[in-house]
């Protein structure tokens, strides 16, 4: 848990909370408060993490982190038999008695799902679509009847009750992407879902000035640059905000100029889009093609 809460300030300090990310965050606190769970859901690096973790911290309750993916089951969720503890004693004070007992207990370790549960923890799902939907199921009975089924242990109780402070908020990308299952409609129809879009190019800019120490108007240039290729791909595909990051963190380690006609800041561009921006393009020579948009894109650059 300690390592989580340093993931969680790191996350919290690192994300620039604009007013319509407050506005956000605010509704999001509500909603929980009155007992929904929250899905997050949108294209790949548009913050929905770090949001779902700056969330949690506002319940000011501890933090279990849970990340989706299709080898998931209800022994990684509940909680499994880790192995056996042997005792043995034996008795030969009287040397005409020789006394033996032996006694073989299982050892339990509950599931991260299960210690969130009977603790009332917040509980962030990242990216649960990942995970198989048959694996999903066993929220229904905790969002439906607040229970944690136990079922495929050999737990005596069949059940364990949701602690009253417990709150699930969930992540996805969209179903379209790469190892990603659909989601059962009973699961959604559960929670309340909250579309992350990318932030227009004033607003990432700003996370760049703030982040890596840039002025307002070279981080300008480069998210206008990267919005730009973005339009040219499909809304989900196209490179992030992480890109227009990397190019803004490089060029300022590399002391290379943010200006579009200088060949290190194109070549940092092409090695940094080209190979997002030649996933959405139909051609013989994706990768080619992508390059030279990424160079077009660079002499359209303007620092105002």
């Amino acid at each position: 848990m300690t390592v989580l809460k340093k993931e969680i300030n790191r996350n919290s300090k690192s994300m620039v909370q604009d007013e319509r990310t407050e506005d956000l965050l605010s509704r999001s606190l509500q909603y929980l408060k009155a007992g929904y769970p929250i899905h997050f859901t949108g294209p790949s690096g548009t913050g929905k993490t770090s949001l779902a973790l700056a969330l949690a911290k506002r319940r000011k309750k501890p933090v279990m982190l849970i990340h989706g993916n299709h080898e998931l089951n209800n022994k990684d969720l509940i909680g499994d038999f880790t192995g056996y503890t042997s005792k043995k004693v034996v008795d030969n004070y009287v040397r005409s008695v020789y006394k033996r007992d032996e006694s073989i207990t299982e050892t339990w370790r509950d599931g991260r799902l299960l210690e969130a549960v009977k603790n009332g923890y917040t509980l962030v799902y990242d990216e649960f679509t990942r995970s198989r939907p048959t694996t999903n199921n066993i929220f229904l009975s905790i969002l439906e009847e607040g229970i944690l089924p136990l079922y495929g242990t050999k737990l005596t109780e069949p059940f364990v009750r949701v602690h009253p402070d417990f709150a699930v908020i969930f992540t996805s990308n969209p179903d379209e992407y790469a190892g990603v299952y659909q989601t059962q409609d009973a699961l959604l129809d559960r929670l309340i879902t909250l579309y992350i879009d990318h932030k227009d190019s004033g607003r990432e800019a700003a996370i760049i000035s703030e982040k890596v120490d840039l002025d307002k108007k070279r981080a300008m240039a480069i998210t206008t640059l990267v919005a730009e290729l973005r339009r040219e791909c499909k809304a989900d595909s196209g490179p992030s905000l992480r890109a227009s990051l990397m190019i803004a963190k490089l060029a300022a380690e590399g002391e290379i100029p943010i200006d579009g006609s200088d060949s290190a800041f194109q070549r940092l561009c092409m090695d940094i889009l080209g190979h997002q921006v030649s996933r959405c393009i139909e051609s013989d020579q994706p990768l080619e093609t992508a390059e030279k948009m990424i160079i077009k894109a660079c002499h359209n650059m303007k620092v105002t």
